[in-house]
């Protein structure tokens, strides 16, 4: 074996993260009151994406992770935050599906509301489902190109409506 001192940055980083979140989500099943976080990265990239909630499972054979009760997610990376009643993070398929009163706020404004969404990490996609009989609503920010990124102005007021009788 090597010496911890000759070992690559990467394979540490490795080994220390697969000390650490087995020991973070086996709290999560003694303590469930406490706020729960998970920190998932990728070998090359190091980019943490962040996972808080009321209780986490995580589910060694299949590696997938379970968080219940105001999910909160933060990837800074793609300058994403989240919110939901619940959150499962497939880290083989690299996704998260968020479900119950989902909002993604994203920086610069673009965010979204729904019942269900599914996050395509490796893709930056977003896939929504409203609840039966309602709909998704996405808001986008846009600037306007004929406007130069200038603010708009108002609209001039149109005169009521005269009837004839």
């Amino acid at each position: 074996m090597m010496p911890p001192d000759r070992l690559p940055r990467a394979q540490i980083r490795r080994f220390a993260l697969a000390l650490v979140l087995p020991a973070t989500l086996l709290g999560a099943m003694v303590f469930p009151l406490q706020v729960k976080t998970v920190t998932a990265q990728t070998a090359g990239g190091n980019r943490p994406l962040t996972i808080r909630s009321d209780v986490q499972e995580y589910d060694a054979k299949s590696q997938v992770v379970t968080a219940r009760g105001n999910v909160q997610m933060s990837y800074p990376a793609r300058q994403i935050q989240a919110t939901a009643a619940q959150a499962q993070y497939f880290s083989k398929e690299r996704r998260i599906d968020f479900s119950g009163n989902v909002y993604i706020l994203q920086q610069g404004g673009n965010s979204i509301r729904a019942e269900k969404v599914t996050y395509l990490i490796d893709e930056g996609r977003f896939v929504a489902l409203p609840q039966s009989n309602r709909q998704v609503e996405s808001i986008y920010m846009v600037q306007d190109a004929e406007l130069g990124g200038q603010s708009v102005k108002p609209a001039p007021k149109t005169p009521p409506l005269k009837r004839s009788n």
